[in-house]
């Protein structure tokens, strides 16, 4: 919509996520949730196929490999990890085209509960190989692979405990406000600690399990989670993250 001088109208382009909304990359309103649009819509607009691609082609290459082999104790480890990468994934896509009140409360809910259940993953993935160990008496966080999970399960922890009560809790903040203008600060842990589990899990492939065992491909999990960031990244808004 033009206003009569002919100069587009920054509140309609607002409205349809254009404007200030616009991402770091790609066409203003490529990543933005349009009106009446079902909120899922969100997990594959603009560069988010790309992402759907990387992260799903992760899974099956982890998943391939698992179950192409006689399933073990540790077998649960892997599969439990990348499905909780998986599910922070979305947890991200779906919540980043949001731009109304509305779209972001909905989103927020969603990205809450898709978070929360990533988490469970991933904790249940450390419990299972620290049984594993333990069974093994085998040594503990002394690999990169090892120490990268250690980090990036504190990491995700962290971020989902800050994030839940910067929303829901936020007086521990002081106030609303105040814990609104710690969000852009979770947003870029966000994309940081998701690009953490990414190299996480390139780390994996040079384990002595995988390199003698499963035989995942460096190559192959550096390709998708490439994939991955090309389609989470360019969907950044400039505007949430202060900037």
């Amino acid at each position: 919509m033009a206003s009569v001088t002919g100069i587009p109208d920054q509140n309609s382009n607002t409205l349809l996520g254009h404007g200030e909304e616009e991402p770091l990359l790609g066409r203003p309103g490529d990543a933005s949730q349009q009106d009446g649009k079902a909120l899922y819509h969100n997990l594959w607009i603009g560069t988010g196929v790309v992402a759907q691609a990387g992260i799903w082609i992760l899974v099956g290459i982890v998943w391939a490999a698992i179950f192409s082999h006689d399933l073990i104790l540790f077998s649960a480890h892997p599969l439990l990890n990348s499905a909780g990468l998986l599910l922070v994934t979305q947890a991200i896509l779906i919540l980043q085209p949001t731009h109304t009140a509305t779209q972001k409360r909905h989103g927020t809910y969603t990205h809450f509960g898709l978070n929360g259940l990533g988490l469970s993953a991933l904790i249940a993935g450390l419990v299972i190989i620290e049984l594993n160990k333990f069974g093994h008496n085998g040594t503990h966080f002394e690999s990169p692979h090892a120490i990268l999970g250690l980090i990036t399960y504190i990491f995700f922890l962290l971020q989902s405990l800050v994030g839940f009560t910067q929303y829901f809790i936020p007086q521990l903040y002081g106030s609303v406000d105040s814990a609104k203008k710690m969000y852009k600060y979770h947003r870029v842990s966000g994309y940081v600690i998701l690009t953490l589990g990414l190299v996480t899990i390139a780390a994996a492939t040079q384990t002595d399990y995988n390199k003698d065992v499963l035989g995942i491909k460096l190559w192959a999990v550096i390709v998708a989670a490439v994939l991955v960031l090309a389609g989470v990244l360019p969907r950044i808004k400039k505007v949430k993250l202060g900037l």
